[in-house]
């Protein structure tokens, strides 16, 4: 039954489209042939049988549903799969999964701290430097269409081992670069290697974790990816004091290897049913063409665009990422010159304050999210996947928001000396971990039924970190532009229209799905339809 649930929408609902629609003809037709049988009398015996005759004029091909008796139906997973390892596993699991998801967010950041360094290695500016950080960021962003289908095609074991070898490889690549060219190309690929460890991760947790404690695994699980860019610069900040900044991507070298051993000796499958299984009984064309299919990056962009809950929350996932990048990029231009900072080390300090935010908000955020969960089910009798929402309103919409305020414009108009931008930092880190984990776990609540929980965290990854490369690349002309108080203030608009769109998923985003799986199942029916007698057509001739 598991395997049944997770079959993908383009084999298993066409198939149950195509059921449907021969079923319908078939009743037809024995409904006709019964009553050719019938003697005259009978029939005029039986003419007031409105079953029949209403059957016979109301039912159209474009009636049918594909699930006649769960139409529109919430469905939840077969809860078996939720206990093939034990707690002590799943423990160890998540663990491997939050180092391996450290990595890449780690590297975006630990080069901040030795961007001057950097920049005169290659007798180049500081802002070129930053540019091969905002490209690090746009292949993070493109690289989950390609690593969300795979996992969901060949599992999530063996693209984690090859994704964390070839991270290894390349960061090797980035330590020993000769030049600038060389440089921005190692580090390109190691973006691209990396977020494989997010998407695969947030799949992971999905298939294992129940719904009920979805929300408490992903928290700890995305500690270490949000964790990872607040202490980065400050481990960078470190080695460059003290070392070479090569010497970064040598420990990043390190990291990577450590992840590929725990991930080739730990790591199990989790997946319950690959769908490269599917394609045993089809030729070698039909299956290139199939996986040729599935591995389209157009399909996560597809998914992304076809449900407006699962756009908003990517947009609300890109404005915390959108601020948290626009926050830590400018720190050493900013702060140095606000407090009369010198050395790296010193500047690295600060990102201490957000990443002590992200380490206690993963000890609460995801357990709140859990909770509020649990509330509504109660009250409802039921789970509904957008329930998860309620959970980050007040975070995304206020706390954050005036976070970034206080942070902005106390540097701006240089108020509160170094205590005040701090404890906003720190608290804005508390309030992110209140949200990312009910957004990222409300996309796989509402797609892990379908078999596309990969693909939907995919499509999430894609935009946020599209966003990181736009706040990375535009936050320090903004701020040499307008100041850091206006930028701020620009980010903070951002959050509060994310927070209501939120609001409102929460309010109407099951009508919302609802209507999208109706459009979705009746033109799989139509062409269903219309294959059949395409092929009834054939065979007469």
């Amino acid at each position: 039954m598991t395997g049944e649930l997770h079959h993908h929408e383009d084999s298993v609902e066409t198939a149950d489209a195509h059921r449907t629609v021969q079923q319908h003809r078939q009743k037809q037709s024995v409904a006709s042939t019964d009553l050719r049988r019938v003697p005259t009398a009978d029939v005029a015996s039986t003419d007031q049988r409105p079953s029949l005759e209403h059957t016979r004029s109301h039912i159209s091909h474009h009636d049918i549903t594909l699930f006649p008796t769960t139409s529109t139906t919430f469905q939840e997973v077969n809860p078996e799969q939720y206990t093939r390892f034990s707690p002590r596993r799943k423990y160890a699991i998540t663990a491997i999964l939050s180092l391996c998801g450290f990595l890449s967010p780690v590297s975006s950041t630990t080069i901040l701290a030795a961007v001057p360094e950097v920049a005169a290695t290659y007798n180049t500016s500081g802002s070129i430097i930053n540019l091969s950080n905002a490209l690090y960021m746009i292949f993070m962003g493109i690289s989950p269409c390609l690593w969300g289908p795979i996992s969901t095609i060949y599992g999530r074991r063996w693209p984690s081992i090859i994704s964390a070898a070839l991270f290894f490889v390349f960061s090797i690549g980035t330590a020993l670069a000769p030049d600038l060219a060389s440089f921005f190309v190692f580090r390109m690929l190691t973006a691209y290697q990396g977020t494989s460890f997010l998407i695969v991760g947030n799949a992971c947790i999905g298939d294992i974790y129940a719904p009920v404690e979805r929300g408490t695994a992903l928290s700890a699980f995305l500690s270490g990816t949000l964790i990872g860019p607040a202490f980065g610069p400050f481990i960078g900040g470190i080695i460059v004091t003290f070392c070479t900044w090569r010497d970064i991507f040598w420990l990043q070298t390190a990291l990577g290897g450590l992840a590929t051993v725990l991930v080739i000796l730990f790591l199990p499958e989790t997946i319950p049913e690959k769908k490269i299984e599917e394609l045993k009984e089809l030729s070698a064309t039909q299956r290139y063409k199939r996986i040729m299919h599935w591995t389209s990056p157009i399909r996560v962009g597809v998914l992304l665009f076809s449900y407006p809950n699962l756009l908003i929350a990517g947009l609300a996932s890109s404005s915390l990422v959108w601020n948290m990048y626009s926050l830590l990029t400018p720190i050493r231009y900013v702060l140095n010159p606000r407090f009369n900072l010198t050395s790296p080390i010193q500047s690295g300090l600060f990102y201490i304050a957000p990443g002590c935010g992200y380490l206690l908000g993963t000890f609460f955020g995801g357990r709140y999210a859990d909770f509020i969960v649990k509330k509504h089910i109660k009250i409802k009798n039921k789970r509904v996947p957008e329930d998860r929402l309620r959970s980050c309103w007040a975070f995304i919409g206020i706390v954050t928001p005036a976070c970034m305020l206080v942070y902005g414009w106390s540097v701006d108009q240089k108020v509160g000396g170094v205590p005040l931008p701090v404890a906003a930092m720190f608290i804005q880190g508390v309030s992110q971990l209140f949200c990312f984990p009910s957004l990222n776990t409300y996309c796989l609540d509402v797609m892990q039924a379908k078999g596309m929980s990969a693909e939907v965290v995919a499509g999430n990854y894609m935009i946020r970190y599209l966003f990181a490369a736009a706040g990375s690349a535009v936050c320090l002309p903004a701020i040499e532009a307008m100041g850091v108080g206006w930028f701020s203030t620009i980010s903070t608009g951002f959050l509060v229209v994310s927070a209501a769109m939120v609001w409102a998923t929460t309010i109407w985003g099951e009508g919302w799905r609802k209507a999208v799986d109706r459009k979705k199942k009746a033109k799989r029916v139509q062409r269903a339809q219309q294959e059949l007698d395409a092929k009834g057509a054939s065979e007469k001739v």
